[in-house]
């Protein structure tokens, strides 16, 4: 209905690009995890400098390392989960990775024990492992574990630094099985390095400064990433966004100098067996906007709040790689939200894209706001299901800590698949209930049809019910994420900052995707 303004330039993506009148070239981490080698063999390579094997609790230990049990028991490694021995051997570091007990290893604990690997050879290029010819684990399953968990740990954000010594130095990992299970574990680590580089890619971006990654940037980014990935790319402006009515994004963006961006993502594959639809929040950087936040470690970490938008445009990178059969439509709602004299005031009212009339009780609860829009363009597109994937409240992290994130639906058949990939792939969700009929009430106001916050407890659950109000009868669920966007040291796949939550899980949503019965 409306075209898109092509966005083909900006004032410099921080992925790899230079903005003008900078003099430091942004470093791309992530364009490094999808330039690593990765290739399977009978045997070690003589080019690896560094070598893992899996060594359990009982049972033999590989004659590679050079130790025996005991001698390795003396050393305090006794083969347990998370385990790790670093053994200096002449030109190759042979390094024995505790796997736990025999016939309990999964692909999970082969994700974590190829990350713990990678970290103790951080200093090495060139990687060799056997842990995917555990028999334990499905040669494919195994062979994508442990490449995720190589690749992920070895990524770092360099960005700025003029002396980037904290790079990746990972050139090359190579796994080692045998013959019956290198075919399978072959194709299992392929789709485990796109994967891995989508993660990359998300963490990238939420982890650039927001001087150096605004709406424009990000659209423009999204441009470049969909001609590379076989995506049709829509691009709106301000202009276009007002003649559309999407008074959400626009409402959060009046307090801003730099315009709003939405973009609209579609991946078409022929004869697909479903339509998904996803949209991201995009807050570049949020302030609060007249609802200041305080000024404290949290809000610091506020360029982090596009990491939804992030995580979506990374899924989307991945889908033809993947050969993924659903048609899956996506949204990037992308705007600051800064304080001014010209930003959104509490106590007015903002007219969103389905007509709903939302009064505004506080600034800072505005990512439902942009959210609100794209869902009910998701809804005009008539999918058969949407998920929409954002940092969106602090309330989630006092119910479920900074590692688990929320996930609330309209459709307990779509909610439990979003539960069931999120296990699979191991990154955690918890369910919370959607309670309509108890706290709707909460969200009532004199002058609109709804204010934007329902009180003191219970936000996630009233925010979500907000949400609702958007997505008329097609199923859907909320995955909030504002817990597990960051962590603030290495953790097993995580390197410090932003983790990319959710890439994986919409991943695995989009390519095993079953349209809910209606």
């Amino acid at each position: 209905m409306f075209a898109p303004a092509r966005q083909t330039s900006g004032r410099g993506v921080a992925v790899g690009w230079v903005a003008v009148g900078q003099t430091v070239q942004m470093i791309d981490a992530s364009a490094a995890v999808s330039a690593v080698s990765v290739s399977s063999a009978r045997s070690t390579p003589r080019t690896s400098t560094a070598v893992g094997l899996a060594v359990a609790t009982k049972g033999v230990v590989p004659r590679q390392l050079g130790l025996s049990r005991s001698a390795l028991e003396v050393n305090g490694f006794e083969g347990k989960a998370g385990q790790i021995l670093v053994i200096p051997s002449g030109d190759t570091t042979m390094i024995a990775i505790g796997v736990g007990d025999p016939g309990s290893i999964d692909a999970k604990g082969l994700r974590a024990a190829a990350a713990a690997f990678a970290r103790a050879a951080s200093k090495h290029a060139d990687l060799a492992t056997n842990l995917a010819d555990l028999a334990d684990v499905d040669a494919r399953a195994a062979g994508q574990a442990v490449t995720e968990g190589v690749l992920l740990a070895s990524y770092r954000y360099v960005g700025l630094k003029n002396d980037p010594t904290n790079a990746s130095r990972l050139d090359s990992l190579t796994l080692v099985v045998g013959d019956k299970r290198q075919k399978a574990a072959e194709q299992g680590a392929a789709r485990g390095h796109i994967v891995a580089g989508a993660v990359a890619l998300a963490r990238e971006l939420a982890n650039t400064p927001p001087t150096h990654l605004n709406a424009k940037d990000l659209a423009a980014k999204a441009v470049d990433i969909g001609s590379a990935a076989g995506l049709h790319v829509e691009v709106f402006n301000k202009d276009q966004l007002e003649q559309m009515g999407c008074g959400g994004l626009l409402g959060v963006n009046r307090g801003s100098t730099e315009p709003p961006r939405m973009v609209k993502l579609t991946w078409s594959p022929k004869n697909p067996t479903g339509h998904l639809a996803m949209v991201g929040k995009g807050v570049m950087y949020d302030s609060g906007g007249i609802s200041l936040k305080p000024s404290d470690a949290f809000h610091q970490v506020m360029k982090m709040d596009m990491s939804g938008a992030a995580a979506v445009l990374s899924t989307m990178s991945a889908l033809k790689a993947l050969k993924c059969r659903t048609k899956v439509t996506a949204w990037l709602m992308c705007t600051d939200n800064m304080p001014s004299g010209s930003a959104l005031k509490l106590g007015d009212v903002l007219t969103m894209r389905n007509g709903k009339t939302v009064e505004i009780h506080n600034t800072d609860a505005e990512g439902r706001l942009v959210l609100a829009d794209g869902l009910s363009l998701a809804v005009e597109e008539g999918p058969d299901a949407i998920v929409d994937i954002a940092t969106l409240t602090g309330s989630v992290m006092g119910a479920l800590g900074p590692e688990i994130a929320g996930v609330l639906g309209s459709d307990q058949t779509l909610v439990d698949q979003v539960t069931s990939c999120a296990d699979s792939i191991d990154e955690p969700v918890w369910q919370l209930p959607l309670e309509t009929a108890r706290y709707r009430k909460l969200l009532d106001s004199v002058v609109a049809d709804m204010k934007n916050i329902g009180g003191p407890y219970g936000g996630t659950i009233t925010a979500s019910i907000f949400l609702s109000e958007f997505t008329g009868d097609v199923p859907w669920a909320h995955l909030d994420i504002a817990g597990p966007m960051k962590v603030d040291a290495d953790d097993g796949i995580h390197s410090k900052g932003a983790t990319g939550f959710g890439t994986r899980l919409l991943i695995d949503l989009a390519c095993n995707f079953t349209p809910p019965a209606r």
